[in-house]
């Protein structure tokens, strides 16, 4: 009997443990989130009325329904008012993480290296870009970023549009001449009225026409890596001259 008793003491105290580490966690991910909505809150006043919104809508959407339709028992009402709270709770967190990438954009919109602060993190839809950029005019800090997906080439580049047009036409020109059938859009990210605000970079890659297959984007981003090192060899694999930019995938 002793021994069972050991036995029983020891997974107690397993058990013990891992339920606090889960408590644990949960009260750091609890933590994390109120940080967040507090950062946001501070560099975007607004983000909290569009939460509540997003969490009240749901909520009422489901009262609404049950006033209207009513399922005819307690337990029906009842789910049907617990799916109205957690959509709401689903809706307000993704408000949440939106809003709070927004301002966490705003705090470096302007610095020079902003955009590659963007690139370096995941990009949609297989976009794979580098936060150090391609060209850079050392008196100004104009600088000129590249990615590279199924939509081709984009060179983004960090400055006033008029000053920056022939640094981009020079880096077009390069890239066009090693990928002639490869095609090269442009973005500008600077202080003109027309320019891609920093927190919609990764939306208008998204939104680019895919041309390219998965492995001729492969292709293609190692070329102008391999063209980028001086003295490694161009990788072999599919011909990045052979990309035919008329075919959609």
């Amino acid at each position: 009997m002793w021994f069972f008793d050991i036995l029983g003491g020891m997974a107690r105290s397993k058990d013990e443990k891992s339920s606090k580490k889960k408590k644990k966690k949960s009260d750091g991910r609890f933590k994390q989130m109120w940080q967040v909505f507090k950062m946001t809150r501070r560099y975007d006043p607004n983000a909290q009325w569009f939460m509540a919104l997003g969490f009240i809508l749901p909520v009422l959407a489901a009262l609404v329904f049950v006033l209207v339709f009513p399922p005819g028992n307690g337990f029906a009402i009842g789910m049907w008012i617990v799916a109205g709270v957690m959509g709401g709770l689903l809706i307000a967190l993704i408000i949440l993480g939106r809003r709070a990438e927004r301002a966490a954009y705003s705090q470096i919109e302007g610095q020079p290296g902003a955009v590659g602060a963007i690139l370096r993190s995941p990009l949609r839809k297989g976009w794979r870009g580098s936060e150090m950029p391609v060209s850079v005019n050392p008196k100004t800090q104009d600088a000129i970023y590249r990615a590279v997906g199924r939509g081709g080439v984009v060179l983004i580049s960090e400055g006033p549009k008029g000053r920056m047009n022939r640094m981009v036409e020079d880096e077009r020109r390069k890239v066009q001449r090693v990928l002639p059938n490869v095609p090269v859009t442009t973005m500008n990210v600077g202080p003109d009225d027309n320019a891609v605000p920093l927190h919609k970079i990764v939306g208008k890659l998204a939104k680019i026409k895919p041309v390219l297959t998965k492995a001729e984007v492969l292709a293609v981003s190692n070329r102008l890596t391999s063209l980028s090192d001086k003295g490694l060899p161009i990788p072999k694999g599919v011909d990045p001259f052979k990309v035919k930019a008329q075919r959609p995938r």
